[in-house]
């Protein structure tokens, strides 16, 4: 980073900050990782879960294919390396929302291995001031249930729709030194996902969710001991969470006090973290090979079948818009979400100039989506009906105020934007003779600002220039004002 480090200002001097994240991230798939359950969201309790799911007696688990398939194209996504043998292990704990009284996890020989991600923390020049993150790994899990203990004054009730669910647990190296690093890590990671298909990151629906593990110390001493804050979902809260608890630790060891390696929760109504219990460590489990699955062993057919399905991803995607003459932060904003790019792709498809539609986008549209509180699938225009108000600017036909006034009524309608200006009659006009009358009307109304215009005060040029256009409703095009005005005035 060209930034200066981040650190947190104690009473003994300067903290830095190491931060580590986990994310778990819902495999997009309709059966669960190791049965034909559905996984829809927003289901009625228990209504989603096979014997496999409930662990009754004599049901084994098949690997689902394409949760596997998804898991791999991940971790291409993000240069990783992929390993042909992988194995799943039996996490063992026991709660009430486990029927099996283990999760299978993979700890030992996961599927995917070392990889990155690139941040930034600059829009405007994202590659001169980026920092790659190391990604240590991802593996395949099943999610366990869901505890519900809002039902009833004195019981709780458990929901096992999610139970078996496919989850990748995507484990950074501890590289993220800030707030502001761990949640443009979260938002990068959250882009690859959905532009991949893999997840659809819906953090509010528990799809995506972060444990975010956090340490202190003195410049050049070493790590401290971490805690970890469970089941964050959303970014905003991430890099809440590293900041208070950040200055919790911080106040301890200052205090007098020692660390201890916990399990931690985030109250986002206090903007704190609370202790949940102590954190355990891979032995408490006793992870041993799961007996009732095979290795996975992946041949070259199905990873060249994987990385052939890989789409266009956001930065590639951002360099090519840069290349086509798109400032950096415009191409940023463009390939944030998924949605965003592909309308914009489609625009340029429809023939859109990319600097002028870019600009558009951006500004215009995403300010009205913004206003009407739609997003861009949901927009009332769409691309094609873009590129044909951008072709009324570039040709002359509207002036860029006039097509302001288009757009509007295409936001309200639906219409087409050259039938609005054939029937509201908002075609610009570049009639010299038209607009040299109008001029000559302007100045002989304000005959003392022509003689103060002509007396040395140049920029009462755009005086002119807005009464003008007022006075045509807009639809004078501009260049020949300008022109006209210049002779008329000098």
């Amino acid at each position: 980073m060209t930034t200066s480090p981040y650190t947190i200002r104690g009473e003994t001097g300067d903290w830095e900050v190491v931060v580590g994240l986990e994310v778990h991230a819902q495999v997009t798939s309709n059966a669960k990782l190791f049965s034909g359950a559905a996984t829809a969201f927003g289901a009625e309790p228990n209504t989603q879960v096979s014997l496999i799911d409930a662990a009754m007696p004599g049901m084994l688990p098949v690997p689902n294919r394409e949760c596997i398939r998804q898991a791999v194209r991940t971790g291409m996504a993000i240069d990783a390396q992929i390993n042909r043998w992988s194995r799943f292990d039996r996490k063992n704990y026991f709660y009430a929302d486990l029927p099996q009284g283990y999760q299978i996890s993979q700890l030992y020989h996961p599927i995917v291995g070392e990889g990155h991600i690139d941040i930034s923390l600059d829009d405007k020049n994202p590659d001169a001031h980026g920092k790659r993150i190391g990604v240590e790994r991802i593996h395949v899990e099943q999610d366990a249930g869901k505890l519900m203990h809002d039902q009833h004054p004195t019981r709780s009730y458990v929901d096992l729709n999610r139970c078996g669910v496919a989850l990748m647990e995507i484990v950074s190296k501890p590289d993220l030194t800030s707030p502001a690093e761990a949640g443009a890590y979260l938002a990068k990671l959250r882009s690859i996902l959905r532009y991949v298909g893999s997840c659809d990151g819906n953090m509010d629906q528990g799809s995506m969710r972060a444990d975010v593990n956090v340490s202190v110390r003195k410049a050049g001493e070493p790590l401290g001991t971490r805690t970890e804050t469970k089941n964050v979902n959303s970014v905003r809260f991430v890099m809440a969470v590293v900041e208070q608890e950040a200055k919790r630790q911080i106040e301890v060891i200052e205090s007098g006090g020692k660390i201890v390696q916990e399990t931690r929760l985030y109250d986002p109504d206090r903007n704190e973290t609370r202790s949940m219990r102590s954190k355990e460590d891979a032995h408490d489990y006793r992870y041993f090979p799961d007996p009732d699955l095979l290795p996975l062993e992946l041949d070259e057919a199905f990873l060249e079948e994987c990385r052939a399905s890989l789409p266009e991803l956001p930065d590639a995607k951002r360099r090519r818009y840069e290349a086509q003459g798109i400032t950096p932060y415009a191409a940023s904003v463009l390939t944030a979400e998924v949605e965003a790019a592909r309308w914009f792709d489609a625009l340029l498809e429809a023939g859109a100039a990319p600097v002028a539609a870019a600009n558009w986008t951006t500004s215009e549209l995403f300010g009205a989506l913004n206003r009407t509180g739609k997003d861009i699938e949901t927009s009332p225009v769409s691309p094609a009906q873009a590129a044909e108000l951008l072709g009324l600017v570039a040709d002359g036909t509207l002036s860029n105020t006039l097509a302001k006034q288009v757009f509007e009524i295409m936001l309200e309608t639906g219409q087409g934007a050259a039938a609005i200006v054939e029937e509201k009659g908002l075609k610009q006009t570049s009639d010299t003779g038209e607009i040299e009358r109008v001029i000559a009307e302007v100045m002989a109304a304000n005959a003392e600002k022509v003689a103060e215009y002509r007396g040395g005060k140049d920029k009462l040029f755009g005086f002119f220039v807005g009464q003008t256009m007022k006075a045509m409703g807009g639809k004078a095009n501009p260049g020949v004002v300008n022109d006209v005005l210049k002779k008329a005035l000098s």
